[in-house]
């Protein structure tokens, strides 16, 4: 059993800080571009007293920042490196033509947790996910294995995160004989993809939940992919669903 299997007891934290994590949360999602200071000033306006450091601790803690250029770009995670951007003016014509993965918080009753997921650009199709209460790199390779045996896509993007930008990521993805794409550091865009599922699984699933422990979420999670991948309908697919695209 892979140790992410065991990864479903939240973490957890004083009542006053959780709260202040779900507000940050679902004010992130509605203005990803409001770093710290505005967060804090958000919150102080409804009445909490979130200080900027705080606000901070919290968004780190939760493992978001801010969406806008941040300075020294170029410089990779000591050893680690850093791959460029490839995707700028990119068509994206076919599947496992191009995928990509992230991370989100994931707030349960009494903690939170940490959700991944692998996803083709093309189809929208979710190839694989994981929860782990440790944003440590093992779960985020843990997913990508799952998601490389139902295919391989010709390029592979994320952010910059030591998760992915770690030897024993790159690794596996060099291996398979897939190019390397990564997000200038603080630009959620150049994902977008992933940036709108966090979105719709949010919205349609975590905040009209109220899970009690991470295998309630685990189970919930679960018949909510199996819906997004065959039955939800999708606009921009033309109302097929992801699945059916994939499989074409």
């Amino acid at each position: 059993m892979p140790r992410s299997s065991y990864y479903y007891e939240p973490c957890s934290d004083d009542a006053f800080n959780l709260a202040m994590m779900r507000e940050i949360d679902m004010l992130f999602l509605k203005c990803p571009f409001y770093g710290k200071r505005r967060i804090s000033a958000v919150l102080k306006s409804r009445g909490h007293e979130v200080g900027v450091d705080l606000a901070r601790t919290l968004m780190k803690r939760m493992g978001i920042q801010a969406i806008y250029p941040k300075p020294n770009l170029s410089d990779p995670s000591p050893g680690h490196k850093k791959y460029p951007y490839l995707l700028r003016g990119v068509e994206i014509e076919r599947i496992n033509q191009v995928w990509s993965t992230d991370i989100t918080y994931l707030r349960m009753r009494n903690g939170f947790l940490y959700l991944t997921a692998v996803i083709d650009w093309y189809s929208r199709y979710v190839l694989a996910w994981r929860l782990s209460n440790s944003l440590d790199g093992l779960f985020c390779r843990d997913v990508l294995r799952e998601a490389l045996r139902k295919g391989t896509p010709d390029l592979f993007n994320t952010d910059q995160g030591s998760q992915y930008t770690s030897i024993e990521f790159t690794k596996i993805l060099l291996e398979a004989g897939i190019t390397i794409s990564m997000d200038g550091r603080g630009r959620a865009l150049d994902n977008v993809w992933v940036e709108r599922l966090w979105r719709t699984v949010k919205q349609e699933e975590v905040y009209i939940r109220d899970y009690v422990d991470g295998l309630d979420a685990h189970r919930s999670l679960e018949k909510y992919f199996g819906f997004y991948n065959e039955e939800r309908l999708h606009s921009s697919l033309g109302y097929i669903s992801p699945g059916a695209i994939y499989r074409k």
